[in-house]
């Protein structure tokens, strides 16, 4: 086991109807901020919320909204040139991983003179970031917890983990309501995801008893959200449990680490702008199957605190028995079961293996991971 070192910045406001709190929440990291957020939030007047509950307190904030093309450098260093002709006292980024990855990285640099670029090259900021708030409409945010940000870099498509400073992001609010936007597919996929996110965080070469213990409780709240309590005793409605298992597998992971279908994921999605979820719910599967080669136990017992399996399975049978259950639940929801049917090919994947094979998170994966198989394990989900 793992000497525990942990930080956890943040604080954490979760529940129903939280984000008619945030004007009052960020009051005290100062009266103007840039705010970016996912233009589909203002059609679903999520955006009006957020405006509204800050113009009720008198702080003054502009909207900057040309995410069209993700969270990549091009469009951070837009962003950091507008927050600084602001003089803004801080950022809140509010919507999905775009929208938070971008509000982070203009936090992060914003008093920094050196251009994005050089960070982008691996370089660590050397000022105090401005305050970042996140206000996630998804119930999955594990990089708010920590001290890196993924970035597309424009000049390569690549897929980067900028280095960001510890006390980066001040609060982080979660409202259920705001994820009942999500669509039915979008929230399968999420779920899914969050699922993979906590399997991988229990695997990792990081894991430690924090992080285990937030996992178990997190897939347990999970389970219930996918397929409901076994007793009576729960009545807590299904998007609040995904929020707070979103939350429990996200600090976790922070705690932790993410894992190779999180890493393939962001590689595919800062390649082909293909949605990390939906890539990472046709990989758990195959990561369950590979990952019970040697830590059968701990798939194992996550199987039985999802209630994925019967009771008495043990050993191989049991994670095999995992990831058919895996695998079922994504063909109840109609989601693609192969990386093929992204319309990806494997020369596409071969520069994904490459890209990702380069980044320090490859040293935290369950076991020591060449690029020959990082690359046979995308061929087995081909």
């Amino acid at each position: 086991m793992n000497d525990l070192i942990f930080r956890i910045t943040p604080n954490i406001v979760l529940g129903s109807y939280t984000i008619t709190r945030l004007g009052q929440q960020v009051q005290e990291f100062g009266t103007r901020f840039m705010v970016i957020v996912d233009p589909v939030l203002n059609e679903v007047k999520i955006q009006d919320k957020v405006l509204q509950t800050l113009n009720d307190r008198n702080i003054d904030c502009f909207v900057f909204n040309e995410l069209s093309e993700g969270a990549n450098s091009k469009t951070a260093q837009r962003a950091l040139a507008l927050a600084k002709q602001g003089h803004v006292h801080g950022v809140i980024a509010v919507g999905g991983a775009k929208a938070l990855n971008l509000g982070r990285t203009v936090a992060a640099f914003y008093n920094e003179v050196h251009d994005i670029y050089t960070f982008v090259d691996g370089a660590s900021p050397t000022t105090n970031p401005l305050p970042c708030i996140c206000v996630p409409t998804t119930f999955r945010t594990p990089f708010v917890f920590s001290n890196e940000v993924p970035l597309t870099d424009s000049r390569c498509h690549q897929l980067k983990l900028l280095k960001v400073q510890n006390n980066l992001t001040k609060l982080v609010i979660m409202d259920p309501n705001l994820m009942l936007t999500l669509t039915d597919n979008q929230k399968a996929t999420i779920s899914i995801d969050v699922m993979n996110m906590g399997i991988e965080a229990y695997l990792s070469q990081k894991a430690n008893f924090f992080s285990d213990m937030f996992v178990e409780k997190g897939l347990e709240l999970l389970s219930y959200a996918m397929d409901g309590s076994p007793s009576l005793d729960i009545t807590t409605p299904s998007e609040i449990l995904l929020a707070q298992a979103g939350a429990m597998t996200s600090i976790a992971a922070a705690s932790s680490s993410l894992g190779l279908c999180s890493l393939i994921s962001l590689g595919i999605n800062a390649r082909f702008r293909i949605n990390k979820s939906l890539v990472a719910s046709i990989l758990i599967a195959y990561a369950v199957d590979e990952g019970a080669k040697f830590k059968g136990a701990q798939i194992e017992k996550l199987a039985h605190i999802m209630r994925s399996i019967p009771e008495d399975l043990t050993g191989e049978d049991a994670a095999k028995a995992f990831a058919d259950n895996i695998r079922q639940r994504i063909a109840k929801e109609n989601l693609p079961c192969r990386l093929k049917d992204l319309q990806l090919s494997m020369d596409d994947l071969a520069l994904v293996v490459e890209d990702i094979s380069q980044l320090d998170i490859v040293n935290r994966l369950p076991r020591s991971t060449s690029t020959d198989e990082l690359f046979e394990f995308v061929k087995a989900a081909y």
